[in-house]
């Protein structure tokens, strides 16, 4: 079976920049479980798998286009210090999640702490990024109906909302 829209594919992956450091990787846990053509993984993947069969392995470079986007110079922006809890122990390097002005959830890395004002980065840690993946297929098959409604795949034995 190829890997095609709605179709569960399960996949062995390593992810490293354009210096071969590795970003992410599967090797050493589960694998990736995802529904083709649901936009789970980033486009430029999602395409280079099109077509491809269980067994089979590929290396895919993905631009930032076709991955997390460009950075975006205004994604750096000031959060007044006093929109934080006043006890947080604010650190280089946190994640928290604010809201946009639509009320929006929007997550962001603290990148610089100061005493009036927290400069937050709200880009992906990855955009601009050019990513170099090695993936190897392992599965292919049918999404159930049940998978297609909640949006996402299920390992073996299902999966439960409890």
């Amino acid at each position: 079976m190829q890997i095609a829209e709605k179709k569960v594919v399960t996949i062995d992956y390593t992810l490293k920049n354009a210096v071969g450091e590795v970003l992410d990787t599967s090797s050493g846990g589960d694998p990736l479980l995802y529904i083709h053509g649901a936009s789970q993984i980033v486009p430029g993947l999602e395409r280079a798998l099109t077509g491809l069969s269980a067994g089979q392995s590929t290396d895919v470079v993905v631009e930032p286009a076709d991955g997390y986007g460009a950075r975006d110079p205004e994604g750096v922006f000031g959060v007044p210090r006093n929109a934080f809890p006043a006890e947080a122990k604010l650190e280089v390097g946190m994640s928290f999640v604010g809201e946009d002005e639509e009320g929006q959830a929007v997550p962001v890395r603290v990148v610089e702490v100061r005493d009036d004002v927290v400069i937050v980065d709200a880009n992906h840690p990855l955009a601009g990024e050019k990513l170099f993946f090695h993936v190897d297929i392992r599965d292919v098959r049918d999404a159930t109906l049940e998978e297609l409604m909640h949006g996402h795949a299920h390992g073996p034995g299902g999966h439960s909302h409890d």
